[in-house]
Order: C-alpha cells, then sequence, then structure tokens
C-alpha cells in the first residue's frame, strides 16, 4: 500500500448544473483549490444526488457520465466525463467500512451523476484519474454518515481526494432565478454552518434539526448537507480548515466550499 502526506479533503457546494459549461466565479474557485494540492492517485466522491437503501459504491472500470436533471440547454446534455473507474478502491472502501454492509455496484445502474462530474470536469478536465461514488443511504440519520465519513481516513494518506458534492443551503422551492440578494434565513444559516465549521462544532452541524427555523428552511431534505458531514469526519485534530468558495446565489443556495488540510 501506498503511504504519501495526507491528502486535503475538499467539501463542493456544486450548485446551478450550468456551472459544468459556464465560466464563473466558482469554477476558477475550484480550479484553484486542486492546483494548490498533489495531484491525487484516485478520487472518492460522495454527491447527493445518489442516495440508495443501504450504502453503494461504484465498482465499474468505466463508469458512465449521468444527466440527472432536466430543462437545461441541449450543451449541458451532451457533456461527458470519462474518467475510469476503480475497482480496487471500491474494495477498498468497503474494507475501510466495517461496521455497515458496503454493496459494489459492478453493473451499469449508476455511474458519475452531475454532483460529481460537473465539478470534477473543472478540476481534473482530462478525466484521467479514476474516479469512485459513494451513495447516500437514505434510510440513516445524519449521524451515521458522519460516522461512516470517520472510518474512510484512511485512504488520505493513500493518495486518494475525498470531495463531498452537495450545499450546505438548498431549497429548490423556494428558490428565485432572478434572485438580487438571498433570503435572509439562507444567509443566517450559511453563516451559523461556516462558524460551527471554523469552531470544530462538528457535533452541532451534525445535530442541524435543532439549529433553529433558519436550518429547517435551508435544509429541507437532507441529501444536499450530508456530504459535508463526511468531509467534517476527517478533520483530524489541529488540523486547518478554509472555505475556498462562497455565495448565496439564487436566493436559496449555498456555495460555501470547505478544504479540510
Amino acid at each position: 500500500m501506498i503511504v504519501t502526506p495526507l491528502m486535503p479533503a475538499l467539501f463542493v457546494g456544486h450548485g446551478n448544473p450550468m456551472n459544468a459549461i459556464l465560466e464563473t466565479a466558482y469554477v476558477t474557485a475550484w480550479r484553484e483549490a486542486v492546483a494548490s494540492i498533489p495531484r491525487p492517485r484516485a478520487i472518492l466522491c460522495i454527491s447527493a444526488h445518489w442516495e440508495t437503501d443501504g450504502t453503494v459504491i461504484t465498482a465499474m472500470t468505466a463508469p458512465k457520465t449521468i444527466h440527472d436533471f432536466y430543462g437545461f440547454p441541449e450543451e449541458l446534455y451532451q457533456v461527458g466525463y470519462p474518467a475510469p473507474g476503480s475497482p480496487e478502491l471500491a474494495e477498498r472502501v468497503r474494507s475501510l467500512v466495517t461496521s455497515t454492509a458496503v454493496r459494489l455496484d459492478t453493473g451499469d445502474s449508476w455511474g458519475l451523476d452531475h454532483g460529481a462530474w460537473s465539478v470534477l470536469r473543472r478540476m481534473y478536465p482530462s478525466a484521467d484519474i479514476p474516479v469512485v461514488q459513494l451513495s447516500l443511504d437514505r434510510t440513516q440519520p445524519p449521524r451515521f454518515h458522519f460516522d461512516l465519513g470517520a472510518k474512510l481516513a484512511a485512504l488520505r494518506s493513500e493518495g486518494i481526494l475525498i470531495v463531498g458534492s452537495g450545499n450546505i443551503v438548498h431549497n429548490l422551492r423556494l428558490l428565485q432565478w432572478d434572485a438580487r440578494e438571498p433570503y435572509p434565513w439562507a444567509t443566517e444559516f450559511d453563516q451559523m454552518a461556516a462558524e460551527l465549521i471554523m469552531a470544530g462544532e462538528h457535533d452541532r452541524l451534525v445535530e442541524y434539526a435543532t439549529l433553529g427555523e433558519a436550518a429547517r428552511l435551508s435544509i429541507p431534505t437532507s441529501e444536499h448537507y450530508l456530504p459535508l458531514l463526511y468531509v467534517l469526519a476527517l478533520q483530524q485534530p489541529d488540523e486547518p480548515v478554509s472555505f475556498f468558495a462562497e455565495g448565496v446565489p439564487l436566493g436559496s443556495i449555498s456555495m460555501r466550499s470547505v478544504r479540510i488540510g
């Protein structure tokens, strides 16, 4: 097993799928974030857009590009991200997670959804780094996801970049395409989360349902928030944490992105 210096871990606020093809300030921030870290041997992505009953990991050699959205320009549907998979990394993840069964998806039922490829194609446009995705078990509470993330820590010393992709604030029901400024509650919770992240208050972030009305409006469903918990669980004692992108466009979507290490 190859041991390397501890790889940073990233949570990316992926937001609008159009970030996959438009030049935005967020895309620039994503590129700059990976330019400052070592080239990973492989990438493990936890995306908001793959929920399953139980925990599943892609283990095919050539994951397909999944266009899991609708109503966008045809150009976006033509984008592919032909990164190889890594059955070896999938098996390594399964060996680390002994507290729950992890099923290997070796067929064609999944691949790389837009939570993964819309970000990775801007970070690593050559698509030459192996990528696997770990699903979100929809039947489990936030604490389960945080604890599962902690079990992946050994991968950071094996050259694996762990990327969580979601949004800290994500309320599509209240989204406004022409919003000039965020809802006050969206700004409130984005700032509250930022302060708790910087303070290392992980337990309070796991128990987000206790954080008040702004949290309730910001996280009406948990799938975009949970990838953050996987990344926070990887923070080692006294390890630095920083933000490499932020902003609340469309009224109700936080683009705050977090680097551990």
